[in-house]
């Protein structure tokens, strides 16, 4: 399949779109910053700050505890942890020791916990101490043999009864320098990603060495005329176990020796108090962290305006939120676009040219995509035509772990298929419109939920907006809108279908609206529409 590269014209001269991915492993990139930038600050925590010569030092020791342990090349180790420096260390710590990072979400219940530990075969698991009992009820179903706990507690040091050690002591094991391991950035596993499960079943995304430093590389690359290497600042509270927070804000923070403020979940006033005292130049974020930024009523009182790269990803941005929120706080958007499966970052809209509201941008350097046609995925389509979305590039991950059918659907002829509908403008810009999963058919219209969410967030009592197919005996399915109101706001299910039949086709006009106090979200707040479907399909 040919492609065309109508995006390259977009990258001015000092950008290079085919720049150079160094042939190493993740970890040597927090190696090479600590011997250049080892006094600059890392990492601040609630007022402690580790310099990177220190957090290398202790990824080191962490690295040489696993090895003492038994931990081998190729052994996967499980992280369970908010944002905190422990996860650092222990992710670069791991990777040091040859084995790799297994993403853990600590929201996860027994049952789905149970299910990656027992996929990947961990055996070693580092969790935060409050969850222990979680891990403890599926122990025995698992193939974890040591646990290490971390508190996040000032000054405690203990753990559970039943756990193998405290973060601290694990570290205490280490009596030497860790012994150095062969990486084959190409070939050896750095990461197993787990998929958010919101399509279903969790499955494990090899994330390579090469893939995960390509994309750091390509991220440098695509935004290197805003950041100053040693001297920016990030807001890192998008989880480190997403991929989106992990190469975003922590890989990218140690390329380019950037402090990482820390902040273990998102809590609209310690953030809003973080970013008035720490004032961060640079802000990972997906819409919902927008949306509630957007609607405190004192947004304006804070100074936001130290931030100077804004960029949203991981779910679609409502182009009317977007313009709120820059509104308010004078800052500019970045809208980009990644999955799991491409460590995550493949496009974004560009600071260096032109900014399309409603787009994802253009493709990072190195990075090939096109639309292909949606039954069989061998025809190119031409511009502006619907399709899916397919990708290739060096952050495209090596498949699905113990899946080789879901694999081989996912990718092929070295393209992913990304299972998401999109189209491209002339100028190569990428327009995101839906799931495949997630095209309604009602009388045999297409209709694609986003369009029907932009307009319903032009309202001006709306502050969330989903909204899904629903089985109907006569159209098939029909659109159900699901809506959180702005505080203070109402509306009227009659009101919002009058307000969409002024706006669209007759046909993608909501027959169902129902108002709630918060929708169901994921981790990093990414709206979970299936659950919602389902929930729906239940009540009938």
């Amino acid at each position: 399949m040919e492609t065309t590269n109508q995006w390259l014209a977009s990258y001015p001269p000092g950008i290079d779109h085919d720049c150079l991915i160094p042939d190493i492993p993740i970890h040597e990139m927090l190696r090479s910053t600590a011997e250049v930038h080892g006094e600059k600050t890392a990492i601040t925590f609630y007022k402690k700050t580790f310099s990177y010569k220190e957090l290398a030092g202790l990824a080191g020791k962490f690295a040489a505890a696993l090895q003492k342990n038994g931990v081998q090349k190729g052994d996967r180790v499980a992280i369970m942890l908010p944002n905190c420096p422990q996860y650092v260390i222990a992710y670069y710590g791991i990777l040091a020791a040859g084995a790799i990072v297994t993403q853990v979400n600590p929201m996860l219940m027994e049952r789905e916990l149970s299910h990656i530990l027992t996929d990947s075969g961990a055996e070693t698991l580092i969790v935060y101490d409050l969850l222990y009992p979680k891990v403890e009820a599926v122990k025995e179903e698992t193939s974890v043999k040591q646990v290490v706990t971390v508190s996040l507690t000032p000054g405690y040091t203990e753990k559970p009864a039943n756990a193998a050690f405290s973060f601290d002591s694990f570290l205490a094991e280490a009596a030497e320098a860790p012994i150095h391991v062969p990486i084959e950035p190409e070939h050896d596993i750095a990461v197993l990603q787990y998929t958010g499960g919101t399509t279903g079943r969790s499955k494990g995304a090899m994330l390579s060495h090469r893939n995960l430093v390509a994309n750091v590389y390509q991220s440098y690359e695509f935004f290197k005329n805003d950041i100053v290497i040693g001297e920016e600042k990030s807001l890192s509270v998008i989880p480190f176990f997403h991929v989106f927070g992990m190469t975003s804000c922590m890989n990218l923070s140690v390329l380019t020796a950037s402090c990482m403020v820390l902040l273990p979940r998102f809590d609209l006033e310690e953030v809003l108090e973080t970013i008035k005292e720490d004032q961060p130049t640079m802000f990972p974020g997906v819409p919902t962290m927008y949306v509630a930024l957007t609607s405190h009523p004192k947004a304006e009182e804070y100074d936001l305006s130290s931030i100077r790269i804004c960029n949203s990803g991981s779910a679609p941005m409502p182009v009317e939120l977007m313009r709120e929120f820059e509104r308010k706080t004078g800052a500019k958007v970045l809208e980009g676009y990644g999955l799991s499966e491409a460590s995550p970052c493949t496009h974004c809209n560009p600071n260096f040219g032109e900014r399309k509201p409603g787009s994802v941008g253009i493709g990072f350097p190195k990075t090939a995509y096109k639309i292909v046609d949606v039954a069989t995925g061998l025809e190119e389509l031409p511009n502006g035509e619907l399709g899916e979305v397919v990708i290739s590039g060096p952050q495209i991950m090596k498949g699905y772990w113990n899946m080789p059918e879901e694999t081989a659907a996912a990718l092929r002829d070295g393209w992913l298929f990304t299972g998401d509908l999109a189209r491209v403008d002339d100028e190569g810009y990428l327009y995101i419109v839906d799931r495949k999963k997630d095209l309604i058919i009602a009388s045999g219209y297409n209709i694609y939920p986003r369009d029907v969410e932009e307009v319903l967030y032009e309202h001006p009592a709306v502050q969330e907006a989903v909204v899904i197919g629903v089985p109907d005996p006569y159209r098939g399915e029909t659109v159900k809108a699901i809506l959180v109101c702005k505080e203070g706001k109402s509306a009227s299910p009659d009101g919002i279908i009058e307000f969409c039949r002024n706006q669209m086709a007759a046909y993608k006009v909501p027959r169902e609206v129902e108002f709630r106090g918060e929708l169901p979200k994921t981790n990093v707040g990414k709206i979970l529409r299936r659950a919602l479907r389902e929930e729906s399909a239940k009540k009938l």
